[in-house]
């Protein structure tokens, strides 16, 4: 068995439901490096994050089903569809970690100076299209 690494991961969370949704269409997957990140979120960035893989014959249905959850587009809570407020795109990517603004600089400025992981991000929307980062 020859095994393919399909998506790598910054959490557990996220590799998590990957791994059920591809595991409920009958593909084996396998999480990589998943208890090293989870016990240091430093190793993070050393071991190329949590891969999740799957036998190279089941390659294409995997990516498949990737590629469909992809496509999907970001709806809030009244099932509309998302667009960024300055192109109106629907091109937008969620959870983006930015450290725009005076506090993520000065969270920059600190991790440079001490050699730690950056203090400070919030999650937001980026749309794809013009880089606007929004709520």
């Amino acid at each position: 068995m020859s095994l393919i690494t399909l998506k790598t991961f910054d959490n557990s969370f996220e590799a998590h439901l990957l791994k059920t949704k591809l595991e409920s269409e009958d593909i084996r997957v396998f999480l990589f490096d998943e208890n090293l990140v989870s016990i240091n979120p430093l190793y993070n960035v050393t071991l190329g994050g949590i891969k999740l893989k799957v036998d190279e014959s089941q390659w294409n249905k995997a990516e498949e089903i990737l590629t469909e959850l992809n496509g999907n587009k970001l709806t809030n809570e009244d099932n509309q569809i998302n667009n960024c407020p300055e192109c109106k795109s629907e091109d937008i990517m969620y959870g983006f970690k930015s450290m725009g603004g005076t506090k993520g600089v000065f969270s920059a400025i600190l991790s440079f100076l001490f050699m730690v992981f950056p203090i400070y991000f919030k999650a937001v929307h980026k749309c794809n299209s013009c880089g606007t980062e929004f709520k």
